[in-house]
């Protein structure tokens, strides 16, 4: 028993509906990319920048309040007129509950940015890879499925010549016979 070899291919609709949903995917995937790095960037610089800077700005405030009650507690204390110091003492506590705040904030900005170095931009190296294969080698792909389409679509005129002058000639007509 011999087993015949060969496409059976009539059309390459298949093909072509792929290659279509596959544009489609690259003209939506592209700037949801786009977003998240930059929202990635924009996280690390809010870190950087922003954060860290604020929580900066925010100790030294702090300090100097501080530093105010201390010195009303000082002079509280110094004077003698009054006999209870107890509003100066809790302004210097809640100071300094308020210093030690910014002083942990300003830590864990710091270890943020430690931490988003170490995990999130090796994912960006990643996701920047992504957006150079889906720039570059998934366009490729989208070519190549062009020319096998247009290989099919050839292949299937090829492969069924008699249809195609079946439908090209008219039928033909037979003589009329006279009795």
């Amino acid at each position: 028993m011999t087993q015949q070899s060969g496409a059976n291919v009539k059309s390459s609709d298949a093909i072509e509906a792929f290659r279509s949903r596959l544009i489609i995917y690259l003209s939506k995937v592209r700037p949801i990319l786009d977003q998240a790095q930059d929202e990635v960037i924009r996280a690390r610089e809010w870190l950087r920048s922003d954060q860290r800077v604020h929580w900066e700005h925010e100790y030294k405030r702090r300090k100097r309040v501080l530093e105010d009650a201390q010195a009303a507690l000082f002079s509280a204390e110094f004077s003698n007129l009054r006999e209870s110091t107890s509003a100066e003492i809790l302004a210097v506590e809640r100071a300094k509950r308020s210093l030690q705040e910014a002083e942990d904030k300003m830590r864990t900005v710091k270890r943020w940015n430690v931490e988003y170095e170490h995990r999130v931009l090796p994912l960006l190296k990643h996701l920047e890879q992504l957006q150079t294969t889906l720039a570059s080698e998934l366009p490729k792909g989208v070519e190549y499925l062009r020319q096998i389409i247009k290989a099919v679509d050839a292949y299937a005129d090829v492969a069924t010549p008699k249809s195609h002058e079946e439908k090209a000639q008219p039928a033909p007509v037979e003589p009329e016979v006279k009795p």
